[in-house]
């Protein structure tokens, strides 16, 4: 499947392009990308980038980059992740420094859930989170998932506390 471009009023999560790789990359050699196991040397970097972008041809969902629909600035990144690192599709979002505190993450993580469960047919999903992370649980509390003590987590990750995401929620 080929990546589908969402819109909102103020935002566009579209495919990820070569051109996004040295901002994604920077992302990923800081210390914001510590919950999500970072952070990456170059090869880590790229194996997630490929994976954002590869999804798509495997399972039909992945990483968008989230862009302000106005200006055209690249402000993170959102997808719905998948394979062998994912006991099951994640909703996950990162947003680039300066932009936090704006709502864009919860509102392109609100368009993508909508988009895969009605686009297509998954029905759940999950967000795994780290337990210090408040920002991240707070985003998926406004998207009205709940904890689940219950579901799986990633390998390695026993302490996550996972946030399910069902239909029809919020």
């Amino acid at each position: 499947m080929i990546a589908p471009t969402l819109r909102t009023e103020r935002l566009t999560l579209r495919p990820l392009t070569m051109a996004d790789y040295a901002p994604y990359a920077a992302f990923m050699a800081s210390p914001r990308s510590i919950h999500m196991g970072g952070t990456y040397d170059t090869f880590g970097a790229w194996a997630l980038f490929c994976h954002d972008v590869g999804q798509w041809a495997l399972f039909g969902h992945g990483g968008l980059m989230i862009d302000l629909t106005e200006t055209g600035e690249t402000v993170g990144n959102v997808g719905i992740n998948h394979g062998p690192l994912f006991p099951e599709p994640e909703l996950g979002w990162f947003l680039y420094a300066g932009h936090e505190g704006r709502g864009y993450a919860t509102e392109a993580g609100r368009v993508l859930r909508d988009w895969g469960f009605a686009t297509r047919g998954l029905p759940t999903l999950v967000s795994y989170v780290g337990p210090e992370n408040r920002a991240s649980a707070a985003v998926a509390e406004r998207l009205g998932a709940v904890l689940d003590p219950d579901a799986q987590r990633q390998e390695g990750d026993d302490d996550d506390l996972v946030y399910r995401h069902k239909r029809g929620q919020a």
